[in-house]
């Protein structure tokens, strides 16, 4: 064996779990917010836990496994959730927890290779071809990975091994809980083909309904197909995507992840609210959320974006470009705030608001106010000294007075914006 060489390990080239030729992982956090919240509080552990909003309006963002054995599963709304499991806990989301965690997982992954692209907080791609030298084959990165992140969060995962992105994907899933699945090179299409056609990507509700009418029910039956037939039924390019992803063809690399272009945050209420009041309270609570994403992302941004919804969910968008970025959430707010009066449509009411900013940059490319005291430098600092508070006592632990006087009094207006007041006064 030449010097620098990593000896041969593992299964012989094409046994079940041989990872030769299997350079992409795909790495899917366990039931990710649910499996946080109980992290936090263990009394929950081995219980029905759901996350979500608990309003008539609320969904479920996350559940554990205990309450996915009732039938429970995200985006189901809360009212059908609390009908399918009375007795599980019902659990507010926090996603500044969620964010932190995410951000710790995401450095694990760059540990072992620089080529990571994440497809949610909860869930990336990895390219380990690089990684093999020093650290062994992909299936022992795999379970490298899932030992950190158990030890370091708290938290489980599951990985998926394999040829390509595509396949990857659907192994996590298979393997799921906790657990590890490789899908050889020479195993891919015994792997593939007697999967339902709704397994492969593009294929949704509609396409699956065409497929099955035209009697093709597994991905090998649609393999089968000519593809001039599949192109007749669902057009030359979906056609020739589901084809190739049929036979295991897919081209895609990893691509490590690109700039957040833009950062924002929204609420649907649990009823309407036609008060402007109240909705000035929620602009001024998301856009102190955004401010602190932005802080916390390394990001400021030029343009501020606000967005409406109706309780016929007809929605309005309107934005506002900034002489220079910020980060600071009182300014965001300002702006936000007359974007919404500028409307003209106080008493109507809305069903959802967000605040949005976008034209992202990082911090220190925006140019400084050089006058001493400026508004924005005494607020970025008070948000900034916000921040470490919240990173050291938890979310709420500091907030503006006017949210706080507002949980008690819907009618409260929000405090004032930028320049009529200065921190400390």
């Amino acid at each position: 064996m030449s010097r620098g060489r990593v000896a041969p390990s593992g299964p012989p080239p094409g046994a079940p779990g041989d990872d030769t030729g299997c350079p992409v992982l795909h790495v899917d956090m366990d039931a990710f917010y649910a499996s946080v919240e109980v992290r936090r509080r263990p009394d929950l552990r081995g219980l029905p836990v759901i996350v979500g909003g608990a309003g008539g309006r609320g969904v479920v963002t996350s559940a554990t496994y205990e309450a996915r054995a009732f039938g429970v599963h995200s985006a189901m709304p809360m009212t059908r959730a609390r009908r399918l499991c009375p007795d599980a806990v019902i659990v507010s989301p926090d996603f500044e927890a969620y964010a932190a965690t995410s951000r710790a997982v995401m450095e694990v992954f760059r540990s072992v290779t620089p080529l990571v692209e994440p497809i949610s907080l909860d869930e990336a791609f990895l390219d380990v071809s690089g990684a093999v030298r020093r650290l062994g084959p992909p299936a022992r990165i795999g379970e490298l990975i899932r030992a950190r992140i158990l030890d370091e969060q708290r938290i489980t995962c599951s990985v998926g091994v394999a040829p390509t992105k595509f396949v990857a994907k659907l192994a996590s899933a298979r393997c799921k809980p906790d657990g590890l699945l490789v899908v050889p090179a020479a195993g891919l299409l015994e792997f593939l083909h007697p999967l339902p056609v709704a397994a492969l990507w593009g294929v949704g509700e509609r396409t699956e309904e065409t497929l099955v009418r035209l009697g093709l029910r597994t991905v090998g039956d649609l393999a089968a197909t000519p593809l001039t037939a599949l192109q007749d039924a669902l057009g030359p390019a979906a056609g020739a995507h589901l084809h190739a992803l049929a036979w295991g063809r897919d081209e895609r690399s990893v691509v490590p992840h690109e700039p957040d272009k833009s950062i924002g945050a929204e609420e649907t209420f649990a009823k309407d609210i036609g008060d402007p009041a109240a909705i000035h309270r929620e602009l001024l609570r998301l856009s102190e959320r955004t401010a602190a994403r932005l802080r916390d992302g390394g990001h400021a941004g030029r343009t501020v974006a606000i967005k409406v919804r109706y309780a016929d969910f007809t929605t309005l968008t309107r934005a506002k470009t900034l002489p220079a970025p910020t980060d600071v959430g009182q300014v965001i707010y300002a702006t936000a705030r007359a974007l919404y009066d500028a409307l003209n449509i106080a008493g109507r009411p809305l069903r959802l608001v967000g605040v949005r900013v976008e034209q992202l940059v990082a911090p220190e490319s925006r140019p400084r106010q050089l006058e001493l005291g400026a508004a924005e430098t005494g607020w970025r600092e008070a948000e900034q000294a916000v921040d470490r508070a919240v990173r050291r006592f938890g979310t709420g632990a500091v907030r503006p007075a006017t949210l706080v006087r507002g949980e008690d009094d819907p009618r409260t207006p929000p405090s004032a914006p930028p320049g009529e007041l200065r921190p400390g006064e």
